[in-house]
């Protein structure tokens, strides 16, 4: 109650506010999975035009016509930001359940692990889809073999070398972190397995970075199912 005169107290109202409106929802927990399959999706697209099984010559026949496989592509190309946006709602959702238990050094290389990846993610598909947008849009449409061959080997490695060497780092970092907080044991030792494979792979090998996708989408299930039960607990503590 307040007096009369005096404004409404509205600390009450705004702490209802906070615990209600400011806690992670359960659905969040559907950013990895949304994740994943935006990310594989994308990948699939953009090998019917640019893919590593396909030699320069057919890749610049890809880009340089209006076929099916550039169309595919171009659809690639577009959905990989929101794949590095879910990616981005992940590690929040992840960051939330660790809450106040976050080991600070812990947190920082998890973090940078996981914008490097996203920052990473994009730039090797500005490189490879940049030859299909490049002509498509008349931008900057290659030219030759030799400048298609060039793209190529940069954005695979920016997406092979780079980009799964900071993801190895991010599963490794996040398998240590769920390990302490007692998730079930299959989370750190798949993340450890998976970690060990992105780190130390040192070729162009596709199924490595769909096996990440594939881990951070169980985590992100794993989240969704318990997330309810355990946000009931903690509100009732």
């Amino acid at each position: 109650m307040t007096a009369p005169g005096q404004p409404p107290d509205t600390s009450a109202e705004f702490s209802i506010a906070v615990k209600r409106g400011l806690t992670t929802p359960r659905a969040a927990g559907v950013a990895g999975i949304a994740f994943a399959v935006l990310f594989v999706v994308a990948l699939l697209l953009l090998r019917q035009a640019v893919g590593l099984d396909l030699d320069n010559e057919t890749v610049l026949d890809n880009i340089t016509s209006t076929s099916t496989a550039s169309d595919l592509a171009l659809a690639g190309l577009y959905a990989v930001p929101f794949a590095g946006i879910a990616f981005l709602w992940f590690i929040g959702v992840v960051r939330d359940r660790v809450g106040a238990r976050e080991d600070r050094f812990f947190a920082t290389v998890f973090l940078g692990s996981g914008l490097l990846f996203v920052a990473m993610l994009f730039a090797a598909t500005a490189v490879l889809g940049g030859l299909i947008a490049g002509n498509r849009y008349g931008a900057a449409a290659p030219t030759d073999v030799a400048t298609v061959g060039f793209a190529r080997s940069v954005g695979y490695s920016f997406l092979f070398v780079y980009a799964s060497k900071v993801a190895g780092v991010f599963t490794l970092v996040m398998s240590m972190i769920v390990r302490r907080l007692g998730w079930p044991r299959w989370t750190s030792l798949s993340g450890f397995a998976t970690a060990i494979l992105l780190i130390l792979s040192v070729s162009f090998f596709e199924p490595l970075v769909v096996i990440f996708a594939a881990w951070v989408a169980a985590i992100s299930l794993y989240v969704l199912v318990v997330g309810g039960s355990e946000s009931r607990a903690s509100d009732g503590s």
